[in-house]
């Protein structure tokens, strides 16, 4: 909702698709997030104007654990700590290097970074080592290509419209998403707006992910069943061959 005689600007944010479904043959999608930016008296002020997207969710309890390798021979799970909620996706987009636009505490309040990704710890570990575990768990999904950063690649034109492109890669999870978009002015978010991305299955892996969920005893018979049906019919080929 636009604010008449509001002091501040006002985000006015989309999405190129609002619903994402994930069928057999899903390689990946590419998201476009644009918009525009409303100003007081629609009158643009002097300065420069920076825009941070972030795209981010669906949050999951997660359980890390570090190997270390014992005795010089074979590599083995020593310690472990539990993050409460953390993204299985986060993407950023931004139309300057983050660095230079925000200061580090702005920066972690908005979550704004890979190293700002709040993960909420669940154990009482110290903090040294704490933060050695989220590091690593940041670093593993970064090279997984689920914690992606993308610096100077939102486009601003005449400081008022604002496009970014992220792509989302085949293994995400499905769930519900958010997009967020940021106004950055001398060091300052002054605007932030939001919208919803759902990512879901559709077809037969849709089925089948709604019947494990609902009918799970149902679901686990007929998956024994046709694994006795695929094992039974595979040993009547081979004696036949």
């Amino acid at each position: 909702m636009l604010l008449i005689g509001a002091r501040e600007p006002v985000l006015v944010p989309d999405v190129s698709q609002s619903e994402v479904e994930i069928i057999y043959s899903f390689t990946g999608a590419e998201l476009l997030l644009f918009g525009a930016i409303v100003y007081p008296g629609g009158r643009v002020p002097d300065g420069h104007t920076d825009v941070a997207v972030v795209l981010k969710g669906p949050p999951q309890s997660i359980l890390v654990r570090e190997k270390r390798k014992l005795g010089g021979l074979i590599w083995a799970n020593t310690e472990s700590t539990r993050f409460r909620s953390a993204p299985a996706f986060y993407a950023i987009a931004s139309s300057r290097p983050l660095q230079t636009l925000i200061d580090e505490r702005t920066a972690a309040i908005y979550e704004l970074g890979l190293g700002n990704i709040h993960l909420s710890p669940g154990s009482s570990a110290q903090p040294a080592e704490q933060r050695r575990f989220e590091t690593g768990f940041v670093d593993l999904r970064e090279r997984g290509g689920l914690y992606v950063s993308h610096p100077s690649s939102v486009e601003i034109r005449q400081d008022v419209l604002y496009r970014a492109h992220i792509a989302i890669p085949a293994r995400v999870p499905v769930g519900r998403y958010t997009a967020e978009t940021f106004l950055i002015r001398d060091g300052k978010v002054i605007a932030a707006a939001t919208r919803d991305i759902e990512i879901r299955k559709s077809g037969f892996e849709r089925f089948v992910a709604t019947a494990a969920t609902h009918w799970p005893f149902t679901y686990g018979l007929a998956a024994v069943a046709l694994s006795l049906a695929f094992g039974w019919a595979a040993g009547a080929i081979f004696r036949r061959v």
